[in-house]
């Protein structure tokens, strides 16, 4: 790892001095207390704790470095010299080590990263068995997110008559859903022998996942009333554990775009217009936001793409027991509990990547 550059000192200096006039704040409060002020100073200590820390350690044992090399200087006893060196190569370690902290702490943070995200799992290729492959990656993506601490909501669900989904629509809550789930987005596809094929055969089949981070109230997104059509229905389905069926669903449809989205769990008519409303605003600023990086020119494909078999991130081979995410060229056993919620390995290799290639891009030349 190389060296901290002067441009990098700079900035971590600044967020030291940030870092204490917001201690000094927080413990020497001035006039009247002021909820929305403390909240964000305490948001805003706690995106600085880590940094600081490591760079205040850093300082010292630069500090320490100095001083070993002082004594070094000065000749003296044999054994105190060793003792010295010995010393010395320890903290030259530590040094190298903590840059390399900084430097991965320094990357820039994916500002959605805290959101909480809406999860939309479309049957691709393959018919029944597609279906019911979503259905099993809805529950793996659920069983994920509960281990992690966070709160799994149905938004909305369309059953198939042979099992699984044809589309289902949940909200992830809690411990930074979009830093965990962002990589989902994309076509999975299945390669297993569906328990309603008589010969034994092999079937490949694909589903799309979605993930779309919650949008900030104060983020404009024009939506005409005009544009909006709206129908109510009557929730339908299974159930279970997710599932809190309701008399009054709403379906909304964006004229201007096509879109559609469906909120069934809440009891009333209002909530369930407003968790639909919240999943449309995300889909939208999602579009916009996909427009805009088109027209800069950085073209980039849409999170679910078309279903085809061909575009896809992640492959389930059951026969061979092994789970292979094609972005990182990376294979995973253990298909049974990857299924089962047991995402994790896969999820921090794609965290790490997406860290190297921030950090690559952070040392390229303009």
């Amino acid at each position: 790892m190389a060296e901290l550059n002067e441009s990098v000192l700079a900035r971590l200096d600044t967020m030291v001095r940030r870092f204490d006039e917001i201690e000094a704040e927080l413990a020497n409060p001035s006039g009247a207390f002021d909820q929305e002020r403390y909240t964000a100073l305490v948001k805003e200590r706690a995106q600085l704790e880590e940094t600081v820390n490591v760079y205040r350690r850093y300082r010292k044992t630069l500090a320490e470095i100095e001083g070993s090399e002082a004594l070094l200087s000065e000749g003296g006893d044999a054994e105190l010299r060793e003792l010295a060196e010995e010393e010395l190569r320890t903290l030259r370690d530590r040094r190298a080590q903590l840059e390399g902290e900084l430097h991965v702490l320094m990357v820039p943070k994916d500002p959605n990263d805290d959101k909480d995200v809406f999860i939309e799992i479309r049957a691709g290729a393959g018919g029944d068995e597609a279906a019911i492959f979503a259905g099993d990656l809805a529950r793996m993506h659920m069983r994920f997110a509960e281990s992690r601490g966070m709160r799994v909501e149905l938004v909305s669900e369309n059953e198939s008559e042979a099992g699984g989904y044809k589309e289902i629509v949940f909200a992830v809550k809690g411990d930074s859903p979009y830093r965990w789930f962002k990589h989902e987005s994309g076509v999975h596809r299945v390669q297993r022998v569906p328990a309603t094929e008589a010969q034994g055969r092999i079937h490949t089949s694909t589903a799309t996942v979605a993930v779309l981070p919650e949008v900030d109230p104060d983020v404009q997104i024009e939506i005409k009333p005009a544009d909006l059509q709206i129908d109510t229905y009557k929730a339908s389905g299974a159930g279970g554990q997710y599932v809190n069926k309701t008399e009054s669903a709403i379906r909304i449809t964006h004229v201007p775009t096509g879109l559609i989205v469906a909120s069934q769990q809440e009891r009333s008519q209002m909530q369930n217009r407003e968790k639909a409303m919240q999943m449309l605003r995300a889909m939208l600023y999602e579009r916009q936001q996909r427009e805009k990086e088109e027209a800069m020119g950085s073209l980039r494909r849409s999170q679910v793409g078309t279903g085809d078999r061909s575009e896809k991130i992640r492959t389930y081979n059951f026969p061979q027991d092994r789970v292979t995410d094609h972005r990182i060229n990376q294979s995973y056993g253990n298909i049974r509990g990857v299924m089962d919620g047991a995402l994790a390995p896969i999820v921090d290799d794609l965290l790490k990547d997406e860290q190297a290639r921030l950090l690559a891009g952070e040392a390229a030349p303009a």
